[in-house]
């Protein structure tokens, strides 16, 4: 075939080619002689160390199967490559370690282990640093054993790296340590040599290093005895300085490892005598975070203290109101429980009710038990948070105006309820039918589903306590033609659980049996069901034996106070 070329053309391309074909001989005949220079140079010559570098099978990095990977050629490889004392095999070795720490889904072979030693006593501290983050990435996974780490003595080099310097180095063996920590047989060894270097890198300038120091101190406050040991050597004052980092998962572990803490009594004076009021005036700050989780956790911490007088004054002081209303506002049942449980502390103290009530807080326990997410906790923590401010001065007025007796009514028709939390509410709806006003909305609020509720809970016999309360709660309604109504249809089952009642040796239902017949007989027809019937004849019966018991103590002369207690007689002299 022709090519179209005219002949001038044809003729360069020949020269052209046969140039190429010249220069590239002399190119090939020239690589070959830097090449055999090169090779005869011991620095490139394959040692056996080398090799067995080579033999490290590098293409399993390219993928995850652990047949491979845990092999005993691999194992013989990095044995030797561990314990060689040039850092390039370390390191290869190290990082075949890391390679496998991000794909190891079984234990790690106990085996594997010596190498991981060899490496992290390693003069290299860049072989150290990528080890223990493969040791950090085993333990967090669980591959392996934490206790074998410690009996291995890897402990010492890993704190050793607590003093290199290095802030990698340093977060990495502070993140073993913490998860160490969280196995409660490795805490004794830790607390001999660690917590002091820990105590330190708690107060970095590095971010990361301070983070996982803290997680680690945070694990330390876990079992008593660590963290009586913790207290002791000054950890106190560097936790509560740490609730101030800027780091907002440093103060979520230091206010966690403050709670901890703060749960056995005998820390509380150290706890307290931090800088005076740093302590809650830090807590309160905390308490407005924007991070919710950390707002709870120092919510939690105020909580446990907040027994002590000295810390519900400062919290008043310091108006603890504003960040509790936020917490009661989210949307997170475990942070509004947290928010309750101080509050429920704080209204135990009768000093505070008045503020706490003139804060609006009844109106947010009102809206709380109307919110159909909210908890049996929750749930609990109003009953008792209403109970304790309904005695206020502007309780009852603020009870009445809010929605907290509505909610309280909601609560009780709830078909999940238990009898732990319908106890609960109900006494506090008896509770509140002491005051006139609200004994008179209550009556005129109850509907037939709210009655046969109460008397169905009032005949059970599994709970008395809730019994009582249910019937409390019938014998306090105002008789008018609206109760006589709903409760006629109850008549006969009521007869029954009354006729209980006064047959119970305990006085309590006896007495609470007696007045609510007292207030039923005010309509007409519960009475002439009682006529002639059972319970009337039991009601006789009461009555006979409270009178004998009348006519029988009035047979002994009382006595005086002193001859009853004869301290009194001894304390007047």
């Amino acid at each position: 075939m022709a090519s179209g070329l005219c002949d001038s053309c044809a003729r360069l391309f020949r020269e052209f080619a046969d140039l190429l074909r010249r220069v590239w001989g002399e190119l090939e005949h020239k690589i070959k002689d830097v090449f055999r220079e090169i090779g005869r140079c011991t620095c490139c010559r394959i040692t056996p160390e080398r090799r067995k570098a080579h033999d490290l099978p590098s293409l399993h990095l390219m993928h995850d199967n652990e047949t491979q990977l845990l092999n005993q050629e691999t194992l013989q490889a990095l044995n030797r490559l561990a314990a060689s004392e040039d850092s390039h095999l370390q390191m290869t070795a190290a990082v075949y370690y890391l390679h496998l720490s991000h794909h190891l889904k079984s234990p790690l072979p106990d085996a594997f282990m010596e190498p991981l030693m060899a490496l992290l006593l390693s003069a290299d501290l860049d072989v150290q640093k990528t080890v223990s983050l493969s040791l950090v990435n085993l333990l967090v996974k669980n591959n392996v054993c934490k206790e074998l780490v410690i009996e291995m003595g890897m402990l010492v080099p890993i704190l050793e790296l607590f003093q290199s310097g290095d802030p990698t180095a340093q977060c990495h063996s502070c993140a073993c340590v913490a998860m160490l920590a969280s196995s409660e047989s490795n805490r004794d060894a830790l607390m001999v040599d660690g917590i002091i270097p820990l105590l330190a890198l708690a107060k970095s300038y590095d971010p990361k290093v301070q983070q996982n120091a803290t997680w680690a101190l945070l694990h330390l406050t876990q079992s008593d005895w660590s963290t009586r040991i913790l207290c002791q050597a000054g950890g106190v004052p560097v936790l509560v300085l740490l609730l101030q980092s800027s780091d907002s998962e440093v103060q979520f572990y230091s206010c966690s490892a403050l709670c901890n803490i703060a749960a056995t009594e005998e820390h509380h004076q150290k706890l307290l005598s931090v800088g005076g009021q740093y302590l809650s005036k830090s807590l309160l700050t905390l308490m407005s975070s924007s991070v919710l989780k950390n707002s709870a956790q120092a919510c939690r911490c105020l909580q446990i203290l907040s027994n002590h007088v000295l810390i519900q004054e400062q919290l008043t002081e310091f108006d603890c109101v504003l960040p509790l209303k936020a917490l009661l506002k989210t949307s997170t049942p475990e942070w509004i429980e947290s928010g309750l449980a101080l509050l429920s502390t704080l209204s135990a103290h009768p000093p505070n009710n008045d503020i706490l009530v003139g804060e609006g807080l009844l109106e947010e326990i009102g809206e709380l038990l109307h919110h159909p997410r909210s908890t049996s906790a929750i749930i609990t923590h109003c009953c008792k948070i209403v109970t304790d401010l309904c005695s206020s001065c502007m309780g009852e007025q603020v009870v009445m105006e809010s929605l907290c007796l509505s909610g309280l009514l909601r609560a009780l028709l709830s078909p999940s309820q238990s009898d732990e939390l319908l106890l609960h509410v109900t006494s506090c709806l008896n509770h509140l039918m002491t005051c006139d006003a609200l004994k008179s909305k209550l009556s005129a609020t109850v509907t037939p589903e709210h009655i046969s509720g109460l008397v169905k809970l009032s005949g059970q016999i599994r709970n008395p306590q809730l019994s009582y309360s249910c019937a409390a709660i019938i014998s306090k309604l105002e008789m008018t033609e609206k109760t006589a109504q709903l409760l006629k249809p109850h008549y006969i089952t009521m007869s029954k659980y009354l006729l209980v009642f006064l047959k119970k040796k305990d006085v309590k239902f006896q007495q609470l049996g007696i007045a609510t017949i007292f207030n039923l007989k005010k309509d007409g027809d519960f009475s002439s069901l009682v006529a002639n019937s059972e319970l009337e004849v039991e009601l006789w019966k009461v009555h006979t034996q409270t009178e004998e018991t009348r006519q029988l103590l009035q047979m002994i002369q009382p006595l005086s106070p002193c001859s009853v207690n004869p301290e009194l007689s001894q304390n007047k002299w």
